[in-house]
């Protein structure tokens, strides 16, 4: 039996939580180093994931399929196609990251205070997160993947609750209720649209007799399955909402920035950059292959939600006041461009989906990371409260630029090439869309620098004066993605070769073509 790649990339950072969890409470700098080493280890396997898939190969690869709950028809079924190699890899390139960028926020906090930070808690919780999200790339069994698709819930209810931004001008005890609101907020809205997605798991099994996507789509695409336009209009709804609701999408998206202001920075980049993207994957892998006619069919609604999604989250970015809820709102308006790339129904539009959720996440974590390290410097979110920094700090400043100007996705980094197939994708089928979405880049470049000219240039604060620059270990978090963004800005290859042949299976699952150019005969 050949050795269980895809199992062991899901279940080395499940127990490395476990061993990090079980650290001695005194023994915190060890528990850090641990969880470092474990997701240093998970990134490993998966660059063998990545080398050992072939493009040109079968649609999946790498399959693991085992018996588990056999009167139900439930298996243990692995498999990852260009786009799930993709995002494992992006979710094993960012832990190592977030785990260093947080190398202090969940440390004990003042003497003589009540709450006490368990920092070997925080970490195997990070990597718990990490372990929920590979699984939910690699599984091909729809009940696999829903289980997995709500119990990455749990740990995030408590790394938003238990581990919230210090950063806080109102007081512990406000600190604390907006924490809880924040993280029952998510809770609560994840669980309600994982609710409906359970009832349409069950009514996909009553149609079909199991849960096997690649059984279920072989059955429709032959034509051995029958299914009614009402009955699979229904089931498409229902799973479609819960990945709307994870996405997040218009007007499913008001737990995010809530989520992401009372979190660490690098816990609201694991939100953002990581498991946002299971709700993405997710419309590509089940929706569209499921459930094709129902997908053509909601699509025209779809794309109008996505260019609000794009136009309203950039509107309210620009008028934040706090750093992270921007961020958040920014991120809003970029998962609108994913969305409307997916439905766009176009092999550009789906290439450029794709692109966007590794560069976004790229992209997201240097720019929130960065932010994270002048907030805590400061001790407060809010815009106002800096200013001139890049006289004190030129490095921060300088990588802090870096991160805006990738997500305003200036040409030459990695966001521009993505943000350019999605809209060359969305034009050619939906051009009304496609040039109303074109706003959200002239927003895009106005939060951004307005966010920097508030911050960064200026009269120096005189708070600020004695600010110290970029520590060593926040350069080695910064550095590495500036790189990668830079790299993929100019060289995209590497990944588009990986996820190009699944967006053509998926274009041909929804039985669609690109639109052919118009072109005059000449006279």
């Amino acid at each position: 039996m050949s050795f269980p790649l895809l199992t062991a990339t899901a279940v080395l950072p499940a127990l490395g939580a476990i061993a990090t969890a079980a650290v001695p409470a005194t023994k915190r700098t060890a528990a850090k180093w641990l969880a470092l080493l474990v997701s240093i280890a998970t990134l490993a396997l998966a660059v063998v994931v990545a080398v050992r898939f072939d493009p040109g190969g079968d649609r999946y690869q790498l399959t693991e399929s085992h018996a588990w709950i056999a009167d139900f028809g439930v298996r243990y079924e692995l498999g990852v196609d260009g786009i799930g190699v993709a995002l494992i890899a992006l979710t094993a390139l960012l832990i190592p990251f977030i785990i260093l960028a947080g190398w202090h926020d969940a440390d004990p906090l003042e003497t003589g205070s009540k709450r006490w930070r368990p920092t070997q808690g925080f970490f195997a919780l990070i990597l718990v997160v990490e372990a929920m999200v590979i699984l939910s790339f690699e599984a091909t069994d729809v009940f696999l993947f829903y289980i997995f698709f709500e119990a990455m819930l749990i740990p995030l209810y408590f790394l938003i609750g238990g581990f919230g931004d210090r950063a806080h001008q109102d007081g512990e005890q406000a600190a604390a209720t907006q924490r809880s609101y924040a993280a029952v907020k998510f809770l609560l809205y994840n669980l309600a649209g994982g609710l409906v997605m359970l009832a349409a798991v069950i009514g996909l099994y009553v149609v079909a007799g199991n849960f096997s996507l690649t059984e279920i789509a072989e059955a429709r695409a032959n034509g051995s399955l029958e299914m009614s336009t009402s009955t699979e209009r229904w089931l498409f709804l229902g799973f479609f909402l819960a990945f709307a609701v994870k996405a997040p999408m218009w007007p499913l998206h008001t737990w995010l920035p809530n989520a992401m202001q009372e979190s660490t920075a690098p816990v609201a980049v694991l939100i953002t950059a990581v498991v946002d993207k299971v709700g993405t994957f997710a419309m590509l892998r089940f929706c569209l292959q499921l459930f094709p006619e129902a997908s053509k069919w909601a699509t025209p609604v779809i794309m109008v939600l996505a260019v609000i999604s794009i136009i309203y989250g950039a509107l309210l970015a620009v008028g934040q006041r706090d750093i992270k809820r921007l961020i958040a709102y920014a991120s809003i308006s970029h998962f609108g461009f994913i969305i409307m790339g997916i439905f766009a129904m176009t092999s550009q539009g789906q290439s450029g989906a794709t692109l966007y959720m590794v560069n976004h996440g790229i992209s997201t974590a240097v720019l929130l990371l960065v932010a994270g390290f002048l907030i805590s410097r400061r001790g407060s979110r809010l815009i106002a409260d800096y200013g001139g920094v890049q006289k004190v700090a030129p490095v921060l400043a300088g990588t802090f630029l870096i991160g805006g100007l990738a997500t305003l996705s200036l040409p030459g980094l990695a966001p521009f090439v993505s943000e350019f197939l999605v809209l060359v994708g969305t034009f050619t089928r939906y051009p009304v869309i496609g040039v109303i979405a074109t706003f959200g880049i002239v927003l895009a470049a106005l939060y951004t620098l307005v966010l920097y000219q508030r911050t960064m240039t200026g009269p120096l604060r005189p708070e600020l004066a004695k600010m110290p620059d970029l520590r060593v270990r926040e350069i080695a978090v910064a550095a590495p993605l500036i790189v990668l963004l830079v790299f993929l800005g100019v060289y995209p290859k590497p990944v588009t070769d990986i996820v190009n042949p699944a967006v053509k299976q998926t274009m041909s699952d929804v039985q669609q073509t690109d639109p052919q150019p118009e072109v005059e005969a000449a006279k």
